[in-house]
């Protein structure tokens, strides 16, 4: 056999990571005449050691399966759950990246793996990055693979939701995952057809979602679907983090322990309460509009399960274009969608970067067209 690679998945799970893992150990073993071996768990699993060969019989029947045969963990490299301490394993991850006498090695994942890929990098490793998540928000690529599985659940459920909102003239708040950007709240919503859709770009005021309600009641709709993103917050609150991020950042410019300890403190507090927040929004909605109001959490839903076909063909497309740059030596990239076609992006352009939603987005002046409430007065005017 010719030259080894090696793969891991990282972060939280999404539709088409088999396909991906698949399609990087047919292309290396078909085409290009290299050995594959998996770690198990994320960083954890090359922090350990701990791997398994991907030869033809483990990758067949995993393309329509969900989650990852690898497993998965939210370990960094350079913050490792070691014993009781957190410990800098980077050096021993690197130990064992050449004790396999890897070519290269693909991470696949977020945000937070494009962050720690590149400390890899950074560190010696022949890197290779693809880019999935549900929330679609990794920088410097048009879509992110799991992105449109997670959007086709969440837009069936709320589908779902619609008939029992008809039936009992209720205010249905369906919390959808999006920390930092709302991708998925936005199409869900949009796809579903919600009459409210909030999302972290835009901070909401509750009184005009409230009103937005009233009117659809006064024109003989008694019930409404508020789509929310679980990031979204509501304009008071979004004030208070920006200024609590900003006493946060000027802390650690003076290294004022003391004044740092007490603004992280508050950040805790304020993270604590927000976890609640579309259960407050769901109250706030009933007492302002007298609409009996309930609350639905898909949760973790939206990440399980068969992949759509979109994501098997674009995991399948991105991972061998993966073993192609690892086979030309075109190291510390991403594999990125661009348009029909892939394109490499130097991680460091990728890494520390979000794509949120832009105002003007065609995605938000379709919501507008269509009168969608987004919680706050945003004519065409303004985003043109």
């Amino acid at each position: 056999m010719g030259k080894c690679i090696g793969v891991l998945t990282a972060g939280g799970d999404s539709p088409g990571l088999n396909a991906a893992i698949r399609a990087i150990g047919k292309s290396a073993l078909n085409s290009y005449n290299m050995q594959v071996i998996g770690f198990r768990d994320g960083f954890r699993g090359l922090m350990e050691n701990r791997t398994v060969q991907l030869q033809s019989d483990t990758l067949s029947g995993i393309l329509t399966l969900g989650g990852t045969i690898l497993g998965t963990s939210r370990d960094k490299p350079h913050k490792m759950p070691v014993g009781s301490k957190m410990q800098d394993m980077t050096e021993v991850m690197l130990d064992n990246y050449h004790r396999h006498h890897l070519e290269g090695l693909i991470c696949i994942g977020g945000g937070g793996t494009q962050k720690n890929a590149l400390r890899l990098a950074q560190a010696g490793m022949n890197i290779i990055t693809l880019p999935k998540t549900i929330d679609n928000d990794v920088a410097q690529t048009d879509i992110t693979f799991g992105f449109d599985t997670a959007l086709s659940i969440a837009t069936d459920a709320i589908d779902r939701l619609h008939s029992t909102a008809h039936s009992h003239h209720r205010i249905i708040v369906v919390e959808i995952m999006g920390h930092k950007a709302g991708w998925l709240g936005l199409g869900a919503g949009m796809a579903s057809g919600a009459d409210v859709i909030l999302i972290p770009e835009i901070p909401y005021d509750v009184n005009l979602v409230a009103e937005a309600i009233r009117r659809r009641r006064h024109r003989g709709k008694n019930f409404s679907i508020v789509a929310v993103s679980e990031g979204a917050l509501a304009k008071d609150d979004e004030q208070l983090f920006t200024e609590l991020q900003a006493k946060k950042k000027k802390a650690k410019e003076n290294s004022d322990e003391k004044k740092l300890k007490k603004v992280l403190d508050s950040l805790s507090q304020f993270k604590a309460v927000q976890k609640k927040n579309t259960l407050l929004l769901s109250s706030k909605l009933e007492t302002l509009t007298g609409l009996e109001s309930r609350l639905t959490i898909l949760g973790h839903l939206q990440r399980g399960g068969t992949p759509s076909a979109a994501d098997r063909i674009l995991a399948t497309r991105l991972g061998t274009k993966a073993v192609e740059a690892i086979a030309k030596q075109q190291y510390g990239n991403m594999v990125a969608v661009s348009g029909e076609s892939t394109k490499l992006v130097p991680l460091k352009e990728v890494a520390g970067q979000r794509k949120i939603i832009p105002l003007d987005h065609p995605w938000i002046h379709s919501a507008i067209e269509t009168g969608t409430c987004l919680g706050e007065e945003i004519s065409l005017h303004d985003i043109m």
